[in-house]
């Protein structure tokens, strides 16, 4: 199994990899579920080592997830954050799982403020929403205790990704107000093509990750913008695009001068990659 060592370089990174208002976005690939409790999923330690490697606080979280799919955006505006178990057929302790992280109004009306100021024409409230598994998954073992607000962005899966690339870059200003914006998907996701823990990465997941990792490197922002027609496997690695989506919120919240970073790399299940990605801005 292909997968960074997250933990050995936390002495020697952390000064390079603290996270600091206005410096970084990042996309999230949360996998199945089990990454909440599983800890053969090798995710899962990166997760948990997050504060390790990032101890600066934020003040709040904008979490964009592929779980939550609408017309339109729509943002959650609530004062705290129910769990919302959004799968089915798991064992019963992974819906004993609780992650009441609060709410932020505030933050919600600035997102929809700043979309709408960008060119969104529409963007709808939802003041009865928790987080989806795609928020509170990643979440638990980044901030376990729940204390920082939530605020859950959905995306447009009839859409495109410049859509949602636009969309980031309509948000960008919220890193100067110390939210750390999260986009948690997943950087292959085909639930037909899974096969049991521990089978190897087959050919075209690795081709496509690759290829995902070169782009986003060398800075092709725009190849990934459009990686259906760019990418080697894109339709067999996403053959519906809502698991991608929150990489370009991510991707365009950081800037068309940013520099982005494979923070970890993992495979399972034999086509579930787990690469996930930091968005450093170019002024930093």
């Amino acid at each position: 199994m292909d997968h960074c060592n997250w933990s050995s370089g936390i002495g020697r990174e952390k000064e390079k990899n603290f996270y600091m208002a206005g410096y970084s976005t990042f996309f999230i690939s949360h996998g199945s579920p089990t990454l909440s409790l599983d800890d053969g999923i090798p995710a899962r330690q990166f997760l948990k080592s997050w504060k390790q490697a990032y101890p600066q606080r934020p003040t709040s979280i904008l979490a964009i997830s592929a779980h939550w799919d609408t017309a339109v955006p729509m943002i959650n505006v609530v004062d705290r954050n129910e769990t919302i178990y959004d799968f089915y057929g798991f064992p019963e302790a992974f819906y004993k799982l609780k992650y009441p992280a609060p709410g932020s109004p505030k933050l919600a009306k600035r997102v929809k403020e700043l979309l709408k100021v960008s060119g969104f024409s529409r963007v709808d409230e939802d003041k009865k929403r928790g987080l989806d598994h795609g928020a509170w998954v990643p979440l638990i073992l980044m901030y376990p205790e729940a204390d920082i607000p939530v605020v859950q962005l959905s995306v447009q899966s009839e859409l495109d990704g410049t859509h949602h690339y636009n969309m980031g870059k309509a948000l960008a200003p919220l890193k100067d107000e110390g939210v750390l914006i999260i986009g948690s998907g997943s950087a292959t996701h085909n639930l037909r093509q899974i096969l049991p823990s521990g089978t190897p990465p087959v050919s075209w997941t690795v081709q496509f990750d690759n290829w995902l990792k070169e782009a986003l490197l060398e800075g092709r922002y725009e190849d990934v913008n459009h990686y259906e027609e760019k990418a080697p496997n894109a339709r067999m690695a996403h053959p519906w695009p809502d698991h991608f989506f929150p990489l370009h919120v991510a991707m365009g919240a950081a800037g068309e001068n940013s520099m982005a970073k494979l923070i970890h790399s993992s495979i399972d299940s034999g086509t579930l990659s787990y690469a996930s990605y930091e968005f450093t801005t170019a002024s930093s």
